[in-house]
């Protein structure tokens, strides 16, 4: 089980609010028809906050809106480094038959990403990142399952807490070698 993220309170961020998705909806009933609009919104501050919400209204913008007020209810924390603007390592997330790959990138590659995913990614803040969607292309099960491999996330200074190493260890970096070592000429082998 997957421990539950912090509350983020949202009045102190400036979110941004982006429309993945607005899909008409038809219900038949006894006198015709009733016509009525769900929309799927996104909304972040470019700083590592990022939540989605789903509205249904009769109207377009009334639905825009009540999605907005759903995705502030929605909020996650999104951990990015500070090295690049990308994401700390690969990661795949699922929601239904949809899944997300997203692996970190080099400063200067920008985002490679589709719709739904891009929408989610720009939000976040994201800047240097390669994604695939694998599965569903349903824009709700890819932005869920891009939330979920948001979250999947892990810092490596919170991993190296945990497992009692440093974080050059975590991460795989050499370390610095003492000097007299580094400095010590090779063994003559005798013959």
């Amino acid at each position: 089980m997957r421990a539950v993220p912090d509350k983020v309170d949202v009045g102190s961020l400036e979110l941004k609010d982006q429309v993945v998705s607005i899909n008409r909806v038809t219900k038949v009933v006894k006198g015709g028809k009733n016509l009525s609009f769900s929309a799927l919104v996104v909304v972040g501050d470019g700083g590592g906050h990022v939540g989605y919400g789903m509205g249904k209204a009769r109207e377009v913008s009334s639905a825009i809106k009540k999605g907005v007020e759903a995705a502030k209810k929605n909020i996650h924390r999104v951990p990015i480094t500070e090295k690049g603007a990308t994401i700390p390592h690969a990661v795949v997330g699922r929601f239904g038959s949809g899944a997300v790959l997203l692996k970190p990138a080099s400063e200067g590659t920008g985002v490679i990403a589709g719709g739904p995913v891009r929408a989610v990614i720009t939000a976040a803040g994201i800047q240097n990142i390669l994604t695939k969607s694998l599965g569903s292309t349903t824009a709700h099960n890819v932005v869920k399952a891009t939330l979920d491999a948001l979250l999947r996330l892990k810092q490596p200074e919170k991993v190296a807490r945990l497992r009692g190493k440093s974080v050059a260890e975590v991460l795989g970096t050499p370390e610095e070698k003492p000097a007299e070592v580094a400095a010590a000429p090779p063994a003559q082998p005798t013959a």
